[in-house]
């Protein structure tokens, strides 16, 4: 009975420790770049969810990306063709 319950106690601890919180540090690929707008769209999906939407980094895109954080037509957001308009969006997403 002993060896079962010290079997059950050191399979807890094993699962606990593996469950416990870690911090997980994640880079910020460099702004407007493909895996920069992949990211964004990862954290903020332009599609319908059935495989339709604009291409990613596109204007259209940037125009979804926009209208999905809510801040379409702001006139304090950046020209979309400009290195600006990525530090904008990607600030904002770390605010949110």
């Amino acid at each position: 009975m002993n060896r079962l319950l010290v079997f059950y106690l050191c399979s807890l601890v094993c699962i606990l420790s593996a469950c416990r919180s870690q911090t997980i540090q994640t880079e910020t690929p460099e702004l407007c770049t493909e895996s920069w707008y992949n990211a964004v769209e990862s954290a903020i999906p332009s599609g319908d969810g059935m495989g339709h939407g604009p291409d990613v980094g596109s204007e259209e895109w940037k125009s979804v990306i926009e209208f999905k954080l809510g801040i379409r037509g702001n006139p304090n957001i950046p020209d979309r063709n400009s290195p600006d308009w990525c530090n904008y969006i990607n600030d904002f997403i770390k605010r949110r």
